[in-house]
């Protein structure tokens, strides 16, 4: 990793040589600190900068460092800082315990709860033929496979917590699932099933465990069982600083800083299984470096007609979360707030199109008068009308604040461990600094920007989706269920009345218990079909029909 390292620092030194020659003065200070900035915060020290890690910790101190070092004021809730809880799921809890016949098992190698599994304590001797009172359950899987053999649409985890919930009204204490068919039934505890709770402990065995004590199915067993699950947190943190200026408006910069770290939470691009740092060079230390090249430049500037709030956003990757809290949560009053510029992915400018992409458009009617304005561009840019996408400048957007989304497009590296800082384009993100510093002058001295709302997209989408709801998933939602952010006119969701803070529970035959059973939905169904979809608006539980 260090002989990586320094071959990148030794091409980043030749490239930003050649590049500089074309600069004036001014500029050349701005690439030398955008090539500083993004160089220490895509080492490898940093370990990919995970929502969480010690690599955010780094990152964290580095960007604090440099808003003190420009005089940037604190704006956070612990000086420059804003923590946040991000839930990870369920976990098995230490107390956990089964045995059988005084064999102690161990959790995920012999057994293991399902995560709506209560915390109980149980102590019986049931035997696995009978299915008696106040006793434990056996469900072996091979009579499950065999009776549904025919069933093209069978859930088989649906099918083992609805058959909990029936044996739960008829007495039963828990329920040992073990399966003694060839048949993998690819069981293994999901900490992100968000499924409700049952009143029973529902608890796999694996094959050798089941044919070791369940071969006399007569014989009693005598078993001590306990289940816990636990919530599995960890916390992220933004980075917020404050130019005031007395003004009665405040125009907020914005950027994440986070990126994969080592794929852990299952975003990489990467397929191949191996443990590498994700450096995320572009994806987002170049935005990153530009929020806190800004910082430096507004504040030695004469642009006081609006106060500069400056953050840096963690949890951006794991669904805009750092965005989402500071918006629930802000340090200023957001009433105040002018419009609010985001730059994700502003490091990779192609050489030969100078292209970028400026989201937003629409959010304003200002905003074509101070975009086409620059008559001095070094690239051609191309507008997007909406003020929603996969970053951080949807969480202002859904406050009804103006935006704008800095992009110069993705690559084969993105989401990949070679996305480092040799392959950024320090010269393009000099002009993608100054175009936005452009942007700011020219609305030093106008009134407030007035809001226009625009279509809505989605926020993640694949092209090996079969269909799609048209809507925008709440990634910071730790409930059963989909809980819709936005919800995009024209698409299957709103023509079936959906609206945002409504929780799908299920789509046709498959429950939606969390995110992944959500993304397999949309493999699962045609265009053109049309199924029943069961959603939760405040207390009450409504049914629509939804045509994809």
């Amino acid at each position: 990793m260090k002989k990586k390292s320094l071959l990148v620092a030794v091409i980043i030194m030749a490239t930003v040589t050649v590049q500089a020659q074309k600069l004036k003065k001014a500029d050349k200070e701005t690439m030398a600190n955008l090539q500083a900035h993004v160089t220490y915060l895509a080492d490898d020290k940093l370990e990919g900068r995970r929502t969480g890690s010690k690599g955010e910790q780094l990152a964290m101190d580095y960007i604090k460092t440099q808003f003190e070092k420009y005089g940037i004021s604190p704006k956070g809730t612990a000086g420059y800082f804003q923590a946040f809880t991000v839930n990870d799921g369920k976990a098995i809890g230490p107390d956990t315990y089964f045995s059988i016949n005084d064999n102690k098992l161990q959790p995920e190698k012999d057994y293991f709860p399902f995560p709506y599994s209560p915390d109980k304590n149980i102590e019986a001797m049931p035997a696995v033929v009978l299915q008696e009172h106040d006793m434990p359950w056996f469900v072996d899987l091979k009579d499950v496979f065999a009776d549904n053999k025919d069933n093209p649409h069978f859930d088989l985890e649906a099918y083992i917590y609805n058959n909990a919930k029936k044996a739960t009204e008829k007495l039963a204490t828990a329920i040992i699932v073990y399966n003694s068919s060839d048949r993998d039934d690819q069981l293994k505890f999901k900490g992100k099933d968000r499924s409700e709770k049952l009143a029973i402990p529902v608890v796999y065995v694996t094959k050798p465990v089941a044919d070791k004590f369940f071969a006399d199915k007569t014989a009693p067993l005598d078993i001590h069982l306990k289940t816990s699950i636990v919530e599995k947190t960890r916390t992220g943190h933004n980075v917020v600083g404050y130019i005031d200026n007395s003004a009665a408006n405040t125009v907020i910069l914005g950027a994440h800083f986070d990126h994969l770290g080592y794929g852990e939470d299952g975003n990489s691009m990467l397929r191949t299984g191996e443990k590498q740092i994700h450096n995320g060079a572009d994806d987002n230390a170049s935005g990153t470096a530009a929020l806190i090249e800004l910082g430096r430049l507004l504040k030695t500037s004469k642009l006081t007609g609006n106060n500069y709030l400056l953050i840096a956003f963690s949890g951006e990757e794991l669904g805009l979360l750092g965005s989402k809290y500071y918006t629930n949560n802000p340090t200023i009053n957001l009433s105040g707030a002018n419009y609010m510029i985001n730059m994700d992915m502003v490091g990779r400018l192609d050489e030969t199109k100078k292209s970028i992409s400026i989201g937003g458009f629409g959010t304003s009617p200002q905003w074509a008068q101070v975009i086409t304005n620059n008559k001095k561009n070094y690239f051609t840019i191309v507008t997007d009308s909406s003020g929603t996408g996969p970053s951080d400048h949807t969480s202002f957007y859904q406050k009804q604040i103006p935006v704008l989304f800095y992009f110069t497009g993705t690559h084969a590296d993105y989401h990949k461990p070679d996305d480092d800082a040799n392959k950024i384009n320090y010269t393009g993100q000099v002009y993608i600094v100054n175009h936005i510093l452009n942007v700011i002058t020219q609305l030093n001295k106008q009134p407030k920007l007035s809001f226009l709302p625009t279509r809505e997209k989605t926020m993640r989408s694949s092209g090996s989706f079969k269909v799609t709801l048209g809507v925008m998933p709440d990634y910071a939602y730790t409930g059963t269920g989909l809980k819709i952010d936005g919800v995009t006119e024209g698409r299957p969701a709103a023509a079936a009345g959906l609206k945002a803070g409504d929780i799908v529970l299920s789509i046709g035959h498959l429950a939606i218990n969390n995110m992944d059973a959500y993304m397999q939905a949309l493999q699962a169904f045609e265009k053109g079909q049309t199924v029943k979809i069961t959603f939760k608006r405040g207390d009450k539980t409504q049914e629509a029909s939804l045509t994809f």
